[in-house]
């Protein structure tokens, strides 16, 4: 999947769609130099003239060790880097941390200027705008009803994750967006006088950052988790998810030729775009995730929401001062003020404030009865909770419908049509939260409750196919094996106690609080039906008196790894050929969701096979689905980085094969990309009208159905069979198979201060053991990133590329590899995402991380064999493209790079300076010293924050 977050401004203003003129990154370039100098005043100020005076030092010798690969400025750095106090050390990693924040704050402020000054030219919609779509889709002959019915049925869902690298502190998060806003206030006319008190006020909110703690010293918990996702709903979902709504109708109207006014605009009802959230449900490996995790989740989740729903209902009763004395009312809103709780003389002639005061009493009854009661002001008197969310929209619709019947349609944009929306995409719930658990996890439980119950002595010894008769033949028996009268072990209690809770949740929030149970490591069709039978064992699957069956909760299969990847049509064909499961499916509507893992089949296969198996999985899963009569929705588990299925959304949706999206799409932000994407509100709303733009060009394009097309790409795909294969060997024999490569990636990269530092909730290996195989996949991608070489996303594409032009025609291969990169989305994309990840990648950088290698012919073997490859890879990448620049088609992302290089190359030198330290005291624990942790645990931060995409 393709380039990413300043990466974003790639998707969200295309270098090759600005006007031509004056340097348009000149006020990106002043506002940089004003946020450092700025900086710089405050360092000087809080820290003094001497160690101001180091990291300019530093930074010139970066700069110098970058442009000439001097070996005299490495030696400098090294010095200078030592002789550096402990105390100094950290002002120096401070620096240069706050230094890439707020270059990032400058370039989302410069994406939304040359956003609006592509607004203001009048220019054509830009390529992932809805405009776009919407153009190309009526070009293309497809009529608005069928557009609008698209609206109807589609399912497009964000899924915010937790993750261990990047949980910033609320105070950290107010700050820059408080310097965000200042920033953008210099692009308005001011008056000297107010142009000093901005100037003022950046300086007080950078010095505030500069005495704030950036992280957070004591380990983070999944509360600590939760709360940080929701800062991103206060900031940007809840005004904007609504608000993408109103573009989507108006660009309707505007490319279908409707008169853009509120009663000609096509109404899209149905909440095509809804939040979904892994933090607090998924336990996979988490073992601080259980059922009292889950309810807390729900219930921050409904107090955020709950709290908007107030403020809004408060802000609308100053707005609707409304008078019947001036204007009538329709009988329905007349009897919802009558039944409000305020019956005051002064506002008899005002029904519409006094609707929204009993709106606001039950709001607040009802956050009460939720545990989810902050209430802010005091209602004045009390009225029944809603019994759901449905009951509170009904009411606000009535107010809508009034005023459309009574002159007042065009007071209910966009406060009052906003809170509507946001009542039917929210609902109680806010987002839904998906469950998610390992499958071994599964078979132990039902292992125990199979023994105790006298079913079966050992389930977990039978094969496949008994395994699966006799869960088939428990769900078939109206009888429980759990018994409250039996003692089980603590495991199978707290996973019974989760399930439990799930059925709970749904009751107390709505069906849509809790709707997908995700199962990590799905190998057999046993995986999926041993969920059906816990959910059985706790309520959430049930049958009537005539014997009809329902589930509560979707049983998701995640396919990881690249066997995995293999095996997962033929799964899907099996289960969905049980009766109980057809039954089930028929009940959704006919439709199924499969998850596919980015991440771990990265590491299980290397970047080139990943993205192949993963094509190839969803060819064969919609060959599967097609024949069942079944609709499939895909789940796309991506992660920040290339090599986690990072990249744009839009470029990796248009990139998917032919049918596989249909409206139907869910995929992963984490990391550093939820920051990057949603902390600002314009861009936020952006990217998510970029995932909807993207959706709907991919489900609803006519395919192209020449009989050439069809025979080119079959040869395209036997290509890449022939490539994925070479590069799958050359890299498994790297990581797997080369004795000494564990030790190599435990010394030359942060792994063992990430795996130690308090950066997340979840351990960063499932077992206790330095093996790959056990090491997550976030922290393997992560240490890479932070090193400079960020391999998952490039390795063995060289290897296979050179191979394959030197075992036959290469002038006749090299034609075809031209040929697949200018035709096929697939392998344009793919090699997009590489190119912008060698960009990133540093060999001099890495090479002062390898030197952290104590046994010489192990570094000097391993890195050897890592540049070769790189520089394979160059030049395989450039004879395919024939670009000799990195790059070349996104000059505004290739200057976004370069220009960080400067205040990123000391943070890693700095990085393997600390690290050096903390392993020399690791022979001495009791010298152990914490500033040297927190050293590297700012350095951590502020790369991740450079690269913006390393999560």
């Amino acid at each position: 999947m393709a380039n990413h977050a300043t990466e974003q401004a790639s998707e969200i203003v295309s270098a090759t769609d600005e006007p031509r003129g004056a340097d348009k990154d000149a006020p990106l370039k002043e506002d940089i130099r004003l946020l450092g100098r700025l900086l710089g005043d405050v360092l000087r100020e809080q820290e003094g003239e001497e160690v101001f005076a180091v990291v300019e030092t530093i930074r010139q010798t970066a700069v110098r060790f970058r442009r000439e690969a001097d070996a005299g400025a490495a030696k400098e750095l090294d010095g200078m880097l030592k002789i550096l106090t402990k105390e100094q050390t950290i002002s120096v990693v401070r620096a240069f941390s706050y230094f890439s924040h707020l270059a990032n704050i400058a370039e989302d402020q410069h994406h939304i200027r040359r956003s609006r000054a592509h607004l203001l030219a009048g220019s054509a919609p830009r390529r992932g705008s809805l405009g776009y779509a919407l153009c190309k889709l009526k070009d293309a002959g497809v009529d608005q009803d069928t557009v609008q019915g698209f609206f109807k049925d589609a399912l497009i869902s964000p899924v915010l994750t937790a993750h261990p690298t990047e949980v910033q502190r609320k105070s950290i998060l107010d700050a820059e967006h408080d310097i965000a806003r200042l920033l953008a206030e210099r692009d308005l006319p001011l008056t000297p006088k107010e142009r000093a008190a901005n100037l003022h006020m950046l300086r007080v909110r950078i010095a505030t950052l500069w005495q704030t703690r950036m992280l957070r010293y004591t380990k983070l918990t999944v509360a600590d988790e939760i709360e940080n996702a929701l800062s991103y709903y206060r900031i940007t979902f809840l005004r904007e998810v609504p608000g993408l709504y109103d573009d989507v109708e108006e660009e309707i109207a505007g490319q279908y030729g409707a008169a853009a006014d509120a009663v000609q605009i096509p109404h899209v009802d149905a909440p095509f775009l809804q939040m979904g959230s892994w933090i607090g449900g998924d336990r996979d490996g988490n073992p601080n995730v259980n059922a009292d995790t889950m309810r807390h989740a729900l219930e921050r989740q409904a107090t955020t929401i709950l709290d908007f729903y107030l403020d809004e209902a408060h802000a609308l009763g100053a707005d609707l001062s409304i008078s019947t004395l001036m204007v009538a009312c329709s009988p329905e809103l007349q009897a919802l003020a009558d039944a409000s709780p305020d019956q005051s003389d002064h506002r008899k002639d005002e029904p519409y404030r006094r609707a929204l005061i009993g709106i606001y009493a039950r709001l607040a009854s009802t956050a009460r009865t939720l545990g989810a009661a902050h209430i802010l002001r005091k209602e004045v008197g009390h009225a029944e909770p809603y019994a759901d969310a449905a009951a509170f929209s009904a009411d606000l619709q009535v107010l809508i419908d009034s005023l459309e019947a009574n002159h007042g349609g065009m007071l209910a944009r966009p406060r009052l049509t906003t809170l509507k929306r946001a009542a039917d995409v929210f609902g109680f719930h806010l987002a839904s939260l998906d469950m998610r658990q390992s499958s071994d996890v599964h078979e132990r439980v039902l292992t125990e409750l199979f023994a105790r119950a006298g079913a079966h002595a050992d389930y977990a010894s039978l094969d496949e196919d008994a395994k699966v008769q006799l869960l088939l033949a428990e769900l078939a028996q109206p009888r429980l094996l759990y018994s409250p009268y039996i003692d089980y072990s603590d495991e199978t209690q707290s996973e019974l106690s989760i399930f439990r809770a799930a059925r709970d949740v749904r009751q107390r929030y709505g069906e849509r609080a809790i709707r997908n149970y995700i199962i990590s490591h799905t190998e057999t069709v046993s995986d999926l039906l041993e969920v059906f039978v816990l959910q059985q064992e706790t309520g959430l699957l049930r049958r009537d008196k005539d014997g009809r069956t329902t589930a509560d909760l979707m049983v998701i299969p995640l396919f990881e790894t690249i066997p995995d990847l293999q095996r997962a049509a033929g799964i899907m064909r099996d289960v969905m050929a049980i009766p109980l499961v057809k039954e089930l499916i028929e009940q959704r509507g006919r439709i199924q969701e499969v998850m596919l893992g980015y991440s771990d089949s990265n590491k299980d296969g290397g970047f080139l096979t990943s993205n192949w198996e993963l094509y190839k999985a969803e060819i064969a899963l919609i060959d599967v689905f097609g024949k069942a009569g079944v609709k499939l929705r895909l789940f796309h588990g991506r992660g920040g980085t290339v090599g986690r299925g990072g990249g744009p959304s839009y470029e990796a949706i248009l990139a998917q094969p032919k049918g596989t999206v249909n409206g139907q799409i869910r995929l992963t932000e984490q990391g550093e990309i939820i920051a990057s994407k949603f902390s600002n509100a314009e861009i936020g709303r952006r990217n998510l009208g970029l995932l909807v733009a993207a959706t709907l060009e991919a489900s609803l394009m006519p395919p192209v159905a020449h009989p050439e097309h069809r025979e080119q790409l079959a040869g395209f795909e036997a290509v890449m069979t022939e490539l994925s294969d070479r590069a799958y060997k050359a890299y498994r024999n790297l990581v797997y198979e080369t004795p000494g490569f564990t030790d190599y990636f435990f010394a030359a990269t942060p792994i063992a201060e990430i795996a130690e530092l308090n950066i997340g909730s979840r351990p960063a290996s499932r077992k206790s053991t330095k093996r790959i195989e056990d090491l997550r996949a976030i922290p393997w991608g992560f240490s890479w990133g932070q090193c400079r070489l960020l391999l998952p996303g490039w390795f063995g594409f060289g290897s296979a590329i050179a191979g394959w032009l030197a075992d036959g025609d290469r002038e006749q291969r090299v034609a075809q590899l031209r040929d697949m990169h200018a035709h096929w989305p697939f392998f344009a994309t793919l090699l997009s995402n590489m190119d912008m990840v060698l960009a990133k990648t540093d060999l001099a950088i890495a090479s002062r991380y390898a030197e952290l290698v104590a046994d010489k012919e192990l570094r000097e073997r391993i890195f050897k064999r890592i540049c070769d490859e790189y520089r394979q890879t160059l030049e395989c990448l450039e004879t395919v493209t024939g670009a000799r620049e990195r790059l070349a088609g996104n000059p505004l992302l290739a200057r976004s790079i370069q220009n960080r290089f400067a205040y990123l190359d000391p943070l890693n030198h700095l990085q393997v300076e600390l690290i050096k330290r903390r392993r020399a005291l690791a022979a001495t624990p009791d010298k152990a010293d914490p500033r040297v942790h927190r050293g590297i645990h700012l350095s951590i931060n502020g790369v991740a924050a450079g690269l913006r995409n390393t999560g």
